[in-house]
């Protein structure tokens, strides 16, 4: 039996194929899915799973032997086909049918994995499920003694791009010219169906689904990946840019200068336009946002919540204060009116329409400035030996300073005099992660090197 410890994350499956995931397991996860979370008829349940992949070679295959698991425990199965992991999160919130996703967003191509929700998109996370799944797979799922699941295919690109339309009406904008890159990931797949119409002048980059990734990685908070969207805006004169990740679940923002604009700011700005309809509403930042993000949520009266990185726990917290939005420095952005998940098209839509509603010749940059307030490095990737043993080493450096307070909510934050800075492990790779934030570049870059001088040298 393979270390499970090492492909059932925190909140998802996720790993090498086929050496970590394969058919086998696949199967063996689709059974103990049904089995945990009671979703057979037999248990109360609704009966039924969607499931959907990415383009990812080892998707179908997957997805087959997932299915046949399911359907060996009595359950049926509506398989969604190709789709972005929104689009598995508006199937199962419009189908009250729990949902599991193939695949690895924004890892290299030789991964894969399984997202995976209760009815409603409701998150699936080591303490909702994961773990008790695990257990169940290394014992042995066991059999159910009674007649087999049917399945059926379901087209549902239409619906999902109708309801978001819905959510953020583009009809009455001004003409923008966007340059879209898929990275050959899903929005090749969606966004050709959710602009369908609209006043946009699309430039398209590497629409062509293609899970090798031959152009760039699919993986947008790297800045490198970025590049060919950057040359895109100026090349073409475009208002904006928009880079999505593999599975479409996350967006970057390039501004009409070709300058990335930062996930902080885009999560005070749809905070901004959230609490516009829902006055008086939480939102929810991770530790990693930018101190502007609370601030701008004050500001327009919303109460801000802080919480540790990662979707299962956004989305739990969302649930507790029922807030109208939470967003992340990874480009994650979470509304309550799409049952609480995460969309990179409908964060994308609310920036065509915050732009597409101001007067002609407005320039986005000039409109973000008061929602961009400090220095932040953007994160940082260094692959280590030991993480946990590099955190406690820049510990060791910074925690006996004056005025210095250590916050172990997630990884390490460490704030001082204008600044902080958080350290944490990759949940889905071997890296340690840095984001610093200052009040001035100077500050940031000084924070930066020192930390990275600890365990890059270490």
């Amino acid at each position: 039996m393979r270390n499970l410890d090492d492909v059932i994350k925190a909140y998802d499956v996720r790993g090498i194929y086929p050496d970590q995931i394969d058919e086998d397991l696949a199967y063996a996860v689709g059974g103990a899915f049904v089995r945990v979370i009671g979703a057979a008829a037999r248990d109360g349940g609704p009966g039924a799973i969607v499931i959907g992949h990415d383009m990812r070679p080892s998707g179908p295959d997957l997805v087959a032997a997932f299915a046949n698991g399911v359907l060996d425990q009595g359950c049926d199965v509506i398989k969604i086909g190709l789709c972005s992991t929104d689009g598995i999160y508006f199937a199962s919130g419009s189908t009250q049918l729990p949902g599991a996703m193939f695949t690895a967003s924004h890892n290299p191509a030789q991964y894969n994995g399984i997202k995976l929700c209760r009815a409603g998109a409701s998150p699936v996370s080591q303490d909702t499920g994961l773990v008790a799944m695990k257990e169940m797979v290394i014992a042995g799922v066991p059999a159910f003694d009674g007649p087999r699941g049917h399945a059926r295919d379901e087209d549902m690109l239409g619906a999902y791009a109708a309801y978001l339309r819905e959510l953020v009406p583009l009809d009455g904008i001004r003409p923008l010219k966007v340059v879209v890159d898929a990275g050959n990931g899903m929005a090749g797949f969606t966004a050709p169906a959710v602009f369908d119409g609209l006043p946009l002048e699309v430039f398209p980059l590497f629409f062509e689904l293609d899970g090798n990734f031959p152009n760039h990685e699919a993986n947008p908070i790297d800045p490198a990946n970025l590049v060919d969207t950057q040359r895109g805006v100026l090349e073409h004169g475009a208002d904006l840019g928009l880079a999505f990740d593999g599975d479409a679940d996350r967006c970057f923002v390039i501004d009409e200068r070709g300058e990335i604009v930062d996930p902080s700011t885009l999560t005070a700005l749809i905070a901004s336009l959230e609490l516009a309809k829902a006055p008086g509403s939480a939102v929810i930042h991770n530790l990693i946002t930018s101190r502007a993000v609370p601030e701008v949520i004050t500001e327009h009266g919303g109460t801000p919540v802080r919480t540790r990185v990662g979707h299962s726990f956004i989305k739990a917290t969302m649930a507790e204060t029922n807030a109208v939005f939470g967003g992340e420095h990874s480009g994650h952005f979470y509304f309550r009116d799409f049952w609480r998940a995460d969309s990179g098209m409908l964060a994308a839509l609310h920036v065509l329409s915050f732009l597409g509603n101001t007067p002609p010749g407005s320039q986005l940059s000039d409109l973000l400035d008061e929602f961009s307030r400090y220095a932040l490095s953007g994160e940082i990737n260094t692959e280590v030996a030991d993480a946990h043993a590099s955190i406690a080493a820049v510990r060791e450096v910074f925690e006996n300073q004056d005025g210095i307070t250590v916050d172990t909510l997630d990884g390490m934050t460490i704030s001082g005099d204008g600044w902080w800075f958080n350290l944490r492990p990759s949940n889905t790779e071997p890296l340690l992660r840095l984001n610093v934030e200052a009040a001035n570049p100077e500050q940031m870059a000084q924070i930066r090197d020192q930390v990275l001088s600890v365990f890059r040298t270490a």
